[in-house]
């Protein structure tokens, strides 16, 4: 074995283990990640209880929130709506008004 050989073989070995540290500190990344999922995952289901919410509640409490959504929606809609009407009347009563003030000053 020759003094290149050599280099070679260590130049495939620093390789060899960057990509195994690359590889362990990935794993370990992973890991962590699904270690905080597993706690945040664990602190809603708490607070959800702390609140009064078991788990077989959540079919419930969504449809609570869907129910909910869906009445503040029609809400805002009837507002825009009403606010719609309320100046339609004075437009029209404006008109009205002006009307009869050029119907009276033609009466003169």
């Amino acid at each position: 074995m020759t003094p290149g050989d050599h280099q070679v073989m260590g130049e495939m070995s620093d390789e060899h283990i960057r990509a195994v540290v690359a590889e362990t500190l990935a794993e370990q990344q992973r890991l962590h990640h699904s270690d905080i999922d597993a706690v945040v995952l664990r602190t809603i289901a708490t607070i959800l209880i702390s609140f009064g919410i078991e788990e077989q509640d959540r079919r419930e409490l969504r449809a609570d929130f869907q129910h909910l959504r869906r009445w503040r929606k029609s809400v805002e809609q009837a507002q825009s709506y009403t606010f719609k009407a309320v100046i339609t009347v004075i437009v029209t009563g404006f008109v009205g008004a002006v009307w009869l003030g050029v119907k009276v000053m033609l009466g003169k």
